[in-house]
């Protein structure tokens, strides 16, 4: 089995920062995509960014230049470095990574359990 675990986030003021970890465990033969999504109170589930191995991150318009993703595909973690937080970036963040875990086997979804950003003053 692959589980993904999430840390790093929390409480900050607007203007702050925060940076989000995620490493997948277990059965991992290839990761192919990591990334993160997040969910506020009352709205749908939305990409934040997105890393495809060997390829650029992809970033919501909404926090491009403001957030970086990076990988350290050794450790099969991914980042997120959240800078310049506004209140509206408040949201579970979900680490999401696609995973082959055997060799010819498929290629499967997965999330973490989600981590609380709050950004306030």
């Amino acid at each position: 089995q692959v589980q993904l675990v999430e840390s790093g986030g929390g409480l900050v003021q607007p203007g702050g920062s925060l940076r989000l970890s995620c490493a997948a465990s277990g059965s991992v033969l290839n990761v192919y995509v990591m990334g993160w999504y997040r969910q506020a109170p009352g709205k749908q589930r939305e990409l934040v960014a997105t890393n495809v191995s060997g390829g650029n991150a992809n970033y919501a318009d909404s926090v491009k230049g403001r957030f970086t993703l990076s990988r350290d595909n050794a450790k099969n973690t991914v980042y997120l470095q959240m800078n310049s937080l506004k209140s509206e970036d408040t949201a579970v963040y979900y680490c999401n990574a696609l995973i082959r875990t055997r060799v010819a086997g498929p290629v499967t979804n997965y999330w973490g359990q989600g981590t609380q950003v709050t950004v306030s003053s």
